[in-house]
């Protein structure tokens, strides 16, 4: 798996994953945002799920947070229109499907009005996100759907297959995407050429009729 995270010691920090199923913590102070750029495509399902720990200077250790100290979750779509914004415990589950394919922000802060229980310290979130088909809970589908070991793992395989299809067609619409911005870039550098030519052409032709009449008033010619 491919995981490239860029941290930055910012209020709003922007975190790079291009993975699909993942888990990790984070730290963040009392007005501090964490975002996340995930790339998925069209009309997959994500799944987080998060928990928070409070640091305790008495212990001197990360302690479970106490239900003053929740989470708002915000996430926008590559158009930047906002799919979800809610607020959660200190525990929290959020759910939502993707309609358009390209990069989702998800970022997460503080949400508490118990500002003094952070008494300058930091609060580390873990954060588990899951794409596509790990979303779904198999041993509840086979208990659901009374399906055999057999009926199971091509269920799996299906799911998978799909998923697969997805990732394909999103790796087309990116590819497409690319070649039009090349070809934009090559045509806006073709006519830039052009007009740097003219430019040369038309102040050699000025520069030529000056010196002439330079030349004519000094009855040099």
């Amino acid at each position: 798996m491919l995981l490239s995270i860029y941290l930055h010691r910012l209020s709003f920090t922007y975190m790079f994953l291009t993975v699909w199923n993942y888990a990790l913590y984070f730290h963040i102070g009392e007005t501090e945002k964490k975002c996340f750029i995930e790339e998925i495509p069209d009309e997959t399902m994500v799944i987080g799920k998060y928990r928070t720990q409070l640091w305790d200077k008495h212990s001197n250790s990360f302690l479970a947070a106490t239900p003053g100290l929740g989470m708002h979750v915000e996430i926008k779509d590559p158009d930047t229109k906002i799919i979800l914004s809610r607020q959660y415990g200190s525990d929290g589950r959020f759910t939502f499907t993707s309609h358009t394919p390209g990069e989702h922000q998800i970022c997460l802060h503080s949400n508490s009005t118990k500002m003094a229980l952070f008494s300058g310290g930091k609060l580390r979130v873990h954060l588990d996100i899951q794409v596509g088909e790990h979303t779904n809970n198999y041993p509840e589908i086979a208990a659901k759907d009374k399906l055999t070991e057999l009926q199971l793992r091509v269920r799996q395989l299906l799911d998978q297959v799909e998923q697969i299809q997805k990732e394909q067609n999103y790796q087309r619409y990116r590819e497409e995407r690319f070649r039009m911005t090349s070809e934009s870039t090559n045509q806006r550098v073709l006519w830039w050429s052009i007009a740097q030519t003219l430019i040369l052409i038309v102040t050699g032709v000025w520069q030529m009729k000056h010196l002439k009449s330079f030349f004519e008033a000094k009855k040099l010619v």
